[in-house]
């Protein structure tokens, strides 16, 4: 049996693991994320990694995180939340301070590689993964392996446009994916129509602070739970969206499966059946092909870990 370690870097902490062939995780180091990132935040990771390799046989070193990840996985090209990483070889930095190969990749690209392997993606060759949270990521696989495109951004799911002078997006563009059908869309959907019929929404704002500013996701995930008319209806508008862009997806590259995973899948089947009936809606040829399965993600928290794990593996 031979081990890698798994370190996902987050935007509050620095979480590593020893992970077997199997994917499971046999031990674990944690350290808070420095908010000055740079060196402080890649002195963290190796310490993190040289606390592992203390207790463990490691052959090879994974680092998952948010943002763009050159295509040979040695340097961050971009990283839109971490300070004073842009350009920074990464590869380079972290062998000379462990002493070990280390491979580089985006956090949602890891994730889906986690779910692909060890996951809800068990046996599905043709495969993508959309991360629900705060905003959309993703991941492909396809034919069994991860694709990252030419320049190693491929699957940047939340940013395609589907609403042309739609709301602004963080990343400049207006009308992106993840504007409509994230875990802010969900709140966007749920203050939108408290705000326009506060009399309805009295048991949803009873959850937080009594503000529309207060308000939460988990709050309206379970007021959903209790049949909350508001909370439901927020997370149907999200399914339609998440569903309308599931079908443009799926006739882009044929998946056999969609795996759903981030925060708001946590709701279950209150967000994946209104999903699911929009995928059925808007799927373009219907009922002229297979229509891709929508499955929960299965690892939580741990498919990034798990994933960049074994991708320092292979």
């Amino acid at each position: 049996m031979t081990y890698t370690i798994g370190i996902d870097v987050g935007g509050t902490k620095v979480l590593g693991g020893v992970v077997d062939e199997n994917g499971k995780i046999i031990a674990t180091a944690r350290k808070d994320t420095p908010r000055q990132g740079g060196r402080a935040l890649t002195q963290t990771i190796a310490d993190t990694a040289i606390e592992l390799m203390s207790e463990h046989t490691i052959t090879s070193i994974g680092v998952s995180a948010a943002g763009f990840v050159s295509s040979d996985r040695k340097t961050m090209l971009a990283t839109p939340n971490i300070a004073d990483w842009n350009g920074v070889n990464l590869d380079a930095e972290l062998s000379a301070l462990i002493g070990l190969p280390v491979v580089i990749e985006n956090d949602a690209n890891a994730a889906a590689w986690g779910e692909a392997k060890f996951g809800a993606g068990r046996n599905q060759n043709h495969m993508m993964m959309l991360t629900v949270g705060t905003g959309i990521g993703g991941g492909i696989v396809l034919n069994g392996e991860l694709f990252r495109g030419a320049f190693g951004i491929a699957a940047e799911f939340g940013h395609l446009r589907v609403v042309p002078d739609g709301h602004l997006c963080g990343c400049g563009a207006r009308g992106c994916f993840e504007q409509y059908a994230s875990g802010n869309a969900l709140l966007r959907h749920a203050r939108e129509a408290i705000s326009a019929s506060p009399e309805i929404a009295r048991n949803l704002l009873s959850r937080g602070d009594g503000t529309i500013a207060g308000l939460t996701g988990q709050a309206i995930t379970d007021a959903a739970r209790e049949g909350d008319p508001v909370a439901l209806a927020a997370f149907n508008t999200t399914g339609q969206w998440l569903g309308a862009g599931i079908a443009s997806l799926s006739v882009l590259l044929d998946p056999s499966c969609f795996i759903i995973g981030g925060g708001v899948i946590d709701a279950g089947e209150i967000l994946l059946k209104p999903t699911r009936e929009s995928l059925e809606r808007t799927m373009p040829f219907a009922g002229k092909h297979p229509y891709p399965t929508l499955i929960a993600a299965e690892l939580g928290n741990d498919a990034g870990l798990v994933g960049v794990a074994d991708l320092a593996r292979v």
